[in-house]
C-alpha cells in the first residue's frame, strides 16, 4: 500500500482572476446628408478629423455627389468629433445622432476605464446641389428665371 509522505496533502487548483468580458468596439456605420460641394467637403472634413486626433483611413467621392470616409480616433474625444461633424456642415441621419450620442454618453461615464479605446466611424455623406438644398443664394439666382 502507497501512502503519501504528508497525510494532508491537496490538490490545489490555483484561482484565476475572473475573465473580463471582451469589450464591444464602437464601429458606426452613419448615413448623412449636405449642401457643401463634395471637393470642398472632402477636404475640410479631412482635415477637421485630423485637427481633433483622429485618422482618416479611407475617402471618396463619386460621381452622383456621394462623399465616403472611414475614420477613427480615440474616444475621449468623441464630443470634439460630434461638433465637427455638425460644425462643418454634415447633417447626420437620426440614428446618426443617437448612436453618437450613446458613445459619447457611455465614455463619459466610464472615461477612466475606456477613454483610449478607439472608436470608427463609417461615414456615408449624400451630397446636394445648392439649389435642392434650399440655399437662399440659390433662390436668389432662381428669382428672375421662368419655371
Amino acid at each position: 500500500m502507497c501512502r503519501p509522505d504528508k497525510p494532508e496533502v491537496r490538490l490545489r487548483i490555483p484561482q484565476s482572476e475572473p475573465e473580463k468580458a471582451p469589450t464591444i468596439p464602437w464601429a458606426l456605420e452613419i448615413t448623412a446628408v449636405s449642401s457643401v460641394e463634395p471637393s470642398h467637403l472632402v477636404r475640410t472634413l479631412s482635415g477637421a478629423i485630423l485637427g481633433c486626433g483622429g485618422w482618416v483611413l479611407s475617402r471618396g467621392t463619386n460621381d452622383t455627389g456621394r462623399v465616403t470616409f472611414l475614420f477613427e480616433f480615440e474616444r475621449q474625444v468623441c464630443v470634439e468629433i460630434y461638433s465637427m461633424l455638425i460644425a462643418v456642415g454634415v447633417e447626420l441621419s437620426q440614428s446618426g445622432h443617437l448612436r453618437l450620442t450613446e458613445l459619447c454618453h457611455c465614455t463619459r461615464n466610464q472615461l477612466a476605464d475606456c477613454g483610449a479605446e478607439i472608436a470608427s466611424v463609417d461615414l456615408e455623406i449624400q451630397t446636394v446641389p445648392a439649389k435642392a438644398a434650399g440655399n437662399p443664394s440659390a433662390k436668389d439666382a432662381q428669382v428672375g428665371e421662368m419655371p
